[in-house]
């Protein structure tokens, strides 16, 4: 079994390494590639106007000067191409990826890419104190061997990944693992502008989000409740719910 490990924090990220550490309890022949620099928020961004250079940090690392996507398109397409991976990991990110967020997260593109190359993959995240800007991978740590146990004895349809969400709690604490829905919150991003003296505007974008409620089997909700969320995500994008209402308006 050959695994490929990408994230958006970075190679040298804290989660990145023990994503490592718990792949190799499963086969010895397992590959970072993963950006050189953190690529938070990033989405499914692949870089088309530059070159991209790739550092081989070790035998088995690379770093890319790229996003999560170049990353991972790079390692199955390039790296890895006489001999692909059967499973791509993607994480653990230093924070968690639910409900919209899923749209803006590299991590879960990082997953993407590698379903569309028709490569198993699996996204993984560990809710942090954002308050504090503190990160436990405690629990982590603790369940992601087993989670991905569970998922590789599941033949996953084509063009689906898995998004793990752990919560921010003791490993005690942890309710249990619950299989959910992508959940939806209520933006409140806010522009912050700032003027220097004779200069063009400077605007900071800050993400602030308010919770639903009125989805208890969301992915949201299972974190809120301390359960690990495992949540089955479709790179079909059709919206089947208006599709034949829609046919009836707008096609001849």
């Amino acid at each position: 079994m050959r695994i490929l490990i990408s994230n958006d924090d970075g190679i040298n990220a804290l989660g990145i390494k023990l994503l490592y550490d718990i792949a190799r309890q499963f086969t010895s022949d397992v590959w970072v590639i993963a950006p050189l620099t953190e690529q938070s928020g990033a989405s499914h961004t692949l870089s088309l106007r530059k070159p991209l250079k790739v550092t081989q940090v070790d035998n088995n690392h690379y770093a890319v000067d790229g996003t999560p996507t170049d990353a991972v398109l790079i390692g199955i397409r390039e790296i890895l191409k006489d001999k692909k991976p059967d499973l791509v990991l993607s994480g653990i990110n230093a924070g968690c990826n639910l409900g919209e967020d899923v749209t803006y997260s590299g991590t879960v593109a990082a997953a993407m890419e590698a379903v569309l190359l028709n490569i198993p993959a699996i996204a993984l995240s560990q809710k942090m104190n954002r308050l504090k800007k503190q990160v436990s991978f405690d629990v982590a740590k603790h369940y992601t061997q087993i989670i991905i146990e569970k998922i590789l004895s599941y033949k996953l349809p084509e063009y689906s990944l898995i998004n793990v969400n752990f919560p921010l709690c003791e490993v005690d604490e942890v309710q249990g693992v619950k299989v959910t829905s992508q959940g939806k919150r209520i933006k409140h991003d806010s522009v912050d502008k700032m003027i220097l003296k004779d200069q063009d505007p400077y605007y900071w974008i800050g993400s602030k989000r308010e919770y639903k409620d009125d989805m208890p089997e969301s992915d949201l909700q299972a974190i809120i409740d301390n359960y690990i969320s495992v949540t089955p995500l479709d790179l079909d994008l059709t919206n089947y719910k208006v599709i034949v209402d829609m046919k009836t308006k707008f096609s001849w």
